[in-house]
């Protein structure tokens, strides 16, 4: 007998899961969605489904954790090294994405190296 999975905008709980990860990527689309689909995406549904609060606390606190190695970025401009750093940052942010997806995607909660921990997960 099979048992009866809730949906979440229609998807199962993995793959919405996946989708929080992989939303904040929008912002290579429009600057800022990827920081408000997933904070959406999470706060519809976090209190239906500890798995999704896990998974969008984790998202955001990388997105937050970003911001500030971001500005860190910026700054550091001025000595042209920064430019470098904000290249490197961009990659890791897609590939922790990417790795994060593939994580969520299979049952399992991955947290992204580098995050500060805002939101408790656990």
């Amino acid at each position: 007998m099979s048992e009866i999975q809730e949906e979440y905008w229609g998807m199962p709980e993995k793959t919405y899961c996946m989708l929080i990860h992989l939303s904040q990527l929008t912002s290579v689309v429009a600057p800022g969605l990827g920081l408000v689909i997933p904070i959406v995406m999470w706060a519809m549904n976090k209190d239906k489904s500890k798995e999704i609060d896990q998974h969008g606390k984790v998202t955001l606190n990388w997105i937050i954790s970003l911001a500030i190695y971001s500005i860190i970025c910026v700054i550091l401009w001025i000595f042209l090294i920064g430019a470098l750093a904000f290249l490197v940052l961009a990659i890791l942010n897609f590939v922790f994405a990417i790795m994060a997806a593939i994580k969520a995607n299979k049952g399992e909660l991955w947290v992204y190296p580098m995050s500060i921990t805002f939101l408790k997960y656990k």
